[in-house]
């Protein structure tokens, strides 16, 4: 690859001279470099094949062909990474020097076409074609001509990188051609403009598309001097004030008056005095300190320090907050605060008993991984972390990564720019006003990425114990011990964590909740949370067990509990309007919700079981599904339609990914394969003569993932076979060409979706089986589990006798 370079007086070797054309030369690849004709060109040859090409060249007709790279990262590009037009160039002089690179000066003649490559090796040779300009006469071309000259007269008087006397040999050439190509080589254009100038070989077309560059280039030129005007006008002025100023001071001085900036300085230097910085921190502080104290209120520097001063000294650098790691304390404070979830409980308590030990042998060492809780919306993953942070007597701040896209949200800005502040982090520090809090980072799965940066990547060093004890902010620019800091994150889901930053945390999943825990939950905390944000007494209202689970079953449908909260508290509004309703005076009276009354204040019921309904008809399974927001279930619908074209077709509806179009595939596959067995009488000339079609309703939703494929090929027996699926059957697991069930994952989570839409009976896959401990046994004790390794198996337990 070649760049251009200056000549070297070291062993100077004159050559010249040029020859006729021949049919093929070596090619000379040019980096972010354009060869024009009739233009001397000096290039620096570093690159073994190039030095090569050189020494040959020089022992022979002193030709060669240089072409631009399309790639100029690309140190050794072959012929696909080179442009087809050059210039043929006669080396005029040869350096060499002590570092065994050479320098050249290489005279461009004719254009040419690289038409076929006759070698690659040990350098580029192609066969090459003459291009000739095309000159047609006219006064549009005297036109062209005398507007390129004046724009580039223009230019040149405007810059400095031009010299005058360019301005004086532009002026004497009257080849339009020539003119075209000498402007172009001085111009500072893109390498695909000039190639493009380049490769134009009607001169009045190229004059035009010279004559575009050099307006666009005029107007930057003429916006830069406008610009640099200004700034000179404000520097002037600024000089001026500041000289006054400085007369100003001085006058004050002789008179005795006190300075304000001196003032502030003195009081911010008392503050940082206060404070046990470390020397980093206090080397900046008080050079910044310095540079307040001489500066004047009015100068637009004094604002910019001295934020920055409040900022050193608004910061937690040796204000800390003792631990509570009482294990029994923490125990009853999850107790409190949630229900069940024991493993994730203990998780947590194992997590501190950690801390414990490890702050009580070495103060120093890493505080351990960075906890994160995966799981669906309103599961109590934000209020786990306040229940930690109560436990540990910590104080609690909460982060919000969702939607940050820039990364200077996490490190701050610069304090070049205007309004420059610093990153969430460090103020979150000052808001806690202790160097160990608790950091809650919610929804770190919904950070995003653009031009502003990668703000995950910016975590990384914020979540990592063995880097963040010396986190350096852009604003501060000085390091701030992190190590401290107990770091919790929240998601909900693992894909869309960067893996680099996944593998900084510790994953404890938090899956959705039974019914039964739904109504634990709402009597424990949500019905005496919302009865007390609307204003009622406990002894106004009492909310039934059959209210709860008639919200629970027909007005929620969700992993969480949030949905559920909203509800209670549609009732407690409801009423806490009657109540206020009533004459002054009347005390109120006990009310007491139900679930007929539930049923009206919270109007038409929104979901309904719609599993015996759906699976009415041969053609249609229940299967189970995994979503970030918790398990779902969903229908897959099949039929067959008479079709008259050659190929029958499958058609698959439903916005379906392309990993479960492939499951859909591969469960018509084996039904094809297997129809002698499940459907003798039908045979493949059935599939020769119908199109068949599988939908999975809710089509505007997107679904993807292989764990429907078993529940497609049971659709597709039933359709064949006219046998329904069992009302209270749903199904889970990826399906092979063979016939065999392989494991899926989120099974707790689809086992509860299960149980929300009335399912008794659940097929998995028998290599899921160990997962099973994972679901409660209150929970387990009501379902059906069928451990299935064939397809034969699950519709032996799905389909209806026939």
């Amino acid at each position: 690859m070649i760049e251009i370079a200056q000549d070297s007086s070291d062993q100077d070797v004159e050559v010249g001279g040029t020859r006729g054309l021949p049919a093929s030369l070596p090619v000379l690849p040019l980096r972010e470099t354009v060869p024009l004709p009739e233009t001397l060109m000096p290039l620096a040859v570093g690159q073994e094949r190039s030095v090569q090409l050189v020494n040959d060249v020089l022992a022979g007709n002193r030709m060669l062909v240089m072409v631009a790279s399309k790639e100029p990262e690309n140190e050794t590009p072959g012929p696909e990474q080179l442009y087809d037009v050059g210039v043929v160039g006669s080396v005029a002089r040869m350096l060499k020097v002590p570092d065994g690179t050479l320098r050249i000066l290489v005279q461009g003649q004719q254009r040419v076409r690289l038409s076929t490559w006759e070698q690659e090796e040990p350098y580029l040779v192609a066969a090459i074609t003459e291009l000739p300009d095309v000159v047609k006469e006219s006064p549009e071309l005297t036109a062209l001509q005398r507007n390129v000259l004046l724009t580039f007269s223009e230019i040149v008087e405007e810059v400095s990188y031009l010299p005058e006397e360019l301005q004086i040999a532009v002026a004497n050439v009257e080849d339009p051609a020539t003119l075209s190509y000498l402007i172009a080589g001085s111009l500072r254009l893109k390498t695909e403009e000039k190639q493009e100038l380049l490769e134009e070989t009607d001169v009045g077309a190229r004059l035009r598309k010279l004559s575009e560059a050099l307006a666009r280039e005029l107007e930057v030129v003429s916006i830069g001097t406008k610009i640099q005007t200004q700034v000179q006008s404000e520097i002037d002025k600024g000089q001026r004030e500041y000289v006054l100023r400085q007369q100003m001071k001085a006058i004050r001085e002789e008179l005795g008056e006190s300075s304000e900036s001196a003032e502030e300085a003195a009081e911010l230097r008392e503050q940082l005095a206060a404070i046990d910085l470390p020397a980093e921190a206090r080397k900046q502080a008080d050079r910044e300190l310095g540079r307040l104290e001489h500066l004047p209120p009015a100068a637009a520097e004094h604002g910019v320090i001295r934020s920055y001063l409040e900022w050193i000294a608004s910061l937690p650098w040796d204000r800390s907050t003792q631990d509570q790691l009482d294990l029994g304390h923490a125990r009853e404070v999850l107790d409190e605060d949630h229900y069940d979830i024991d493993p994730v409980k203990d998780r947590i308590l194992e997590f501190l008993a950690v801390r414990k030990l490890v702050g009580g042998q070495n103060a120093d060492r890493p505080s351990g991984s960075i906890l994160c809780f995966v799981g669906p919306p309103g599961v109590g993953k934000t209020s786990l972390g306040k229940s930690i942070a109560k436990a540990l007597g910590r104080e609690f701040e909460r982060i919000s990564a969702g939607g940050v896209r820039d990364e200077s949200e996490i490190r701050g800005h610069r304090r070049t720019y205007i309004g420059a502040m610093p990153g969430t982090i460090i103020r979150a520090l000052r808001d806690a006003g202790s160097n160990n809090p608790l950091f809650m980072i919610d929804e770190i799965d919904k950070m995003g990425t653009d031009f502003r940066g990668d703000p995950a990547s910016a975590m990384l060093e914020v979540l990592d114990p063995e880097q963040n004890g010396a986190f350096r902010d852009h604003y501060l620019d000085v390091p701030f011990n992190l190590s401290n800091v107990m770091f919790i994150t929240t998601a909900n889901t693992l894909d869309t964590i960067p893996g680099p930053l996944r593998d900084r945390m510790e994953v404890i999943p938090l899956a959705g909740y039974t019914a039964d825990d739904k109504l634990q939950i709402a009597k424990r905390y949500l019905v005496p949370r919302q009865l007390e944000r609307n204003g009622l007494k406990k002894s106004w209202l009492q909310v039934s067990d059959a209210a709860l689970k008639t919200v629970i079953a027909d007005y929620t449908r969700e992993a969480g509990v949030r949905g559920l909260e909203r509800e209670i508290g549609t009732l407690c509004r409801k009423t806490a309007f009657d109540i206020a309703s009533a004459k002054e005076g009347t005390k109120p009276r006990r009310a007491t919700i139900g679930a007929a009354r539930a049923r009206e204040l919270l109007g038409r019921q929104k979901y309904f079981d719609e599993t015996r309904r759906r699976t009415r008809q041969p053609g249609v399974a229940t299967g189970l599904a995994w979503t970030p927001v918790g398990g779902d279930v969903l229908f897959v619908e099949a039929t067959a339609m008479p079709t008259s074209a050659p190929e029958p077709r499958l058609v698959i509806t439903g916005q379906l990914g392309e990993v479960m179009k492939e499951s859909a595939q591969a469960a018509l596959s084996y039904v094809r394969g297997h129809v002698g067995e499940l459907a003798p009488e039908l045979g493949d000339a059935y599939f020769a003569g119908h199109d068949l079609h599988i939908h999975v309703p809710a089509g505007a939703i997107p679904k993807d993932g292989p764990s429907a494929g078993i529940t497609m090929a049971t659709a597709l027996v039933s359709l064949l076979t006219g046998r329904c699926v069992r009302e209270a059957v749903a199904m889970t697991g990826e399906i092979t060409l063979t016939g065999q069930v392989l494991p899926i994952g989120g099974l707790k989570e689809k086992v509860l979706a299960a149980q929300r839409h009335g399912i008794t009976t659940i097929v998995a896959p028998a290599r899921n089986e160990g997962d099973v401990e994972e679901i409660p046994e209150a929970l387990r004790s009501k379902l059906t589990f069928h451990w299935v390794q064939e397809i034969g198996e699950v519709l032996d337990v799905a389909l209806e006798r026939g």
